[in-house]
């Protein structure tokens, strides 16, 4: 006979013949992630989609904000907004921390591409319209955490109040930190542009 039963924060005991084993909360799975995953994985894509060019990014950035949605205490009913803020912030992190791995792959991309002759005359559109998404994701990497986390959730579609309670931050704030925001990243998209 199997019986479980928690024992502290994050720690359960499973009882089975006399035998007691510690386990983590860790070890567990929500019964909700599953209906959660449906409801919101499309919305998580979206969001990291907003932040991050590659469609394979965004599906890793949604994995890891769903392990740790898995792992968190947050009432399904507030998942929602706990994912989209999460996805935010894990793509962020994925941006500030790839640049050098991006190089090296564009680096890769251009030399590959210089091999293999192409015939499309649509190719210098390709070519720019993916150096502008890069030039633009580089640029919200360098902008403060919050201003960019703020300018990304407000894009995505969230209202102000809940940009500010996703954020902790007043709702008279938001329109502010978003301005700012956009002013910041206009000015970075300059500055990339005359270094260029």
């Amino acid at each position: 006979m199997t019986a479980t039963a928690p024992v502290g924060r994050g720690l359960r005991t499973t009882r089975e013949d006399g035998v007691v084993a510690v386990s983590t909360a860790r070890d567990a799975v929500r019964d909700d992630l599953g209906e959660v995953f449906r409801r919101d994985y499309r919305r998580v894509v979206a969001v990291a989609g907003r932040v991050l060019g590659s469609r394979d990014e965004c599906e890793d950035v949604a994995q890891e904000v769903f392990l740790a949605f898995g792992r968190s205490a947050v009432p399904a009913d507030e998942a929602s907004g706990w994912l989209t803020v999460a996805a935010v912030h894990t793509a962020l992190n994925h941006i500030r921390s790839g640049r050098r791995r991006a190089s090296r792959e564009e680096s890769a991309a251009v030399s590959d591409a210089a091999v293999r002759p192409t015939i499309s005359p649509d190719v210098a559109d390709v070519v720019v319209t993916a150096e502008e998404r890069s030039r633009v994701r580089a640029a919200l990497g360098a902008l403060p955490h919050k201003q960019a986390a703020a300018l990304v959730l407000r894009h995505s579609g969230l209202s102000y109040a809940e940009v500010a309670t996703a954020l902790s931050m007043s709702p008279g704030s938001v329109g502010t930190t978003v301005r700012r925001a956009e002013s910041a990243l206009r000015k970075e998209l300059t500055r990339h542009a005359s270094s260029d």
